[in-house]
């Protein structure tokens, strides 16, 4: 074997299996493509049959391997199901990535508005669906069967607002925050059973939840999207097709075998100017 070969092998995903919870989104579905790119099973887990079907069209398509599990991932119960459903097709799970989660209105602070207001029931809504949903629930369920084979690695996506307490998204900043604490919870928790647990933090992503808030209905940004732009080093939003490198790099136990705990951050630099 050559170096190039080598190398390459250190990220070949060939017969493991990747599941995707939110795969049928445009981050969780640029990121099952990436792991499907990379050789691996994808299984897409989601609530929409349709979207589903559309997503495993498109990794077929392109030459990857994949099949839709309907789940509801609030649910352990339906969890539970998806996961024993996968394992009867292809006999182990060697990827998780935790990709569902979003924000509501009701939890966002509109400008001048009173953070004493901030019903409490829209806020335990948010931390259901990021933190509940989003990670705790399918990391136990799929982490069992990870602990029976000894290995697997667990990708948790968590929020550039999980790191920077940003303005109106109070709720949404605080459970990505707690997804970053579970993350390094977890990863110190299964370090010596083969299992890795780590969380990639998007920066600024258009997608169809946020265009709203980024962009005016003429395509130019709104004034909070050139706020973002401006504090952003690489004066441009992220593609969701650069998520891909470092989604790889952490499913692969041969690129990533000793990195655990860690939070990568893609974000074109907005972190590291100062607020």
């Amino acid at each position: 074997m050559n170096s190039s070969d080598e190398f390459s092998n250190l990220f070949d995903l060939t017969s493991q299996t990747a599941v995707v919870i939110g795969g049928t989104g445009a981050l969780g579905g640029a990121m099952a493509r990436a792991l499907a790119g990379a050789g691996a099973t994808v299984c897409v887990i989601g609530r929409n049959a349709e979207r589903g079907a559309e997503r495993v069209s498109e990794i077929e398509n392109a030459g990857g391997k994949a099949f839709f599990q309907s789940a509801d991932a609030m649910d352990k119960g339906s969890v539970t199901a998806a996961r024993d459903a996968i394992l009867a097709r292809t006999g182990r799970i060697d990827v998780l990535v935790n990709a569902a989660g979003g924000n509501r209105p009701d939890a966002t602070l509109p400008p001048g508005a009173n953070f004493c207001d901030l019903p409490v029931e829209a806020w335990q809504n948010v931390f259901d669906l990021n933190l509940v949903g989003g990670v705790l629930l399918p990391s136990q369920v799929f982490g069992e069967a990870m602990l029976n084979q000894k290995s697997g690695s667990i990708i948790n996506i968590a929020s550039m607002s999980g790191m920077i307490p940003l303005s109106r998204v109070v709720a949404y900043s605080a459970a990505k925050a707690a997804v970053l604490n579970l993350t390094q919870f977890l990863a110190r928790e299964w370090a010596t059973r083969g299992i890795r647990v780590n969380a990639i933090s998007p920066g600024f992503f258009p997608a169809d939840q946020n265009k709203k808030l980024l962009f005016n209905d003429d395509g130019s940004y709104s004034e909070r999207g050139g706020q973002i732009i401006n504090h952003t080093p690489m004066a441009r939003f992220g593609q969701a097709q650069e998520l891909a490198g470092a989604t790889v790099w952490l499913a692969s136990n041969k690129a990533a075998s000793f990195v655990t705990g860690q939070n990568i951050v893609v974000d074109g630099g907005f972190s590291s100017v100062t607020i």
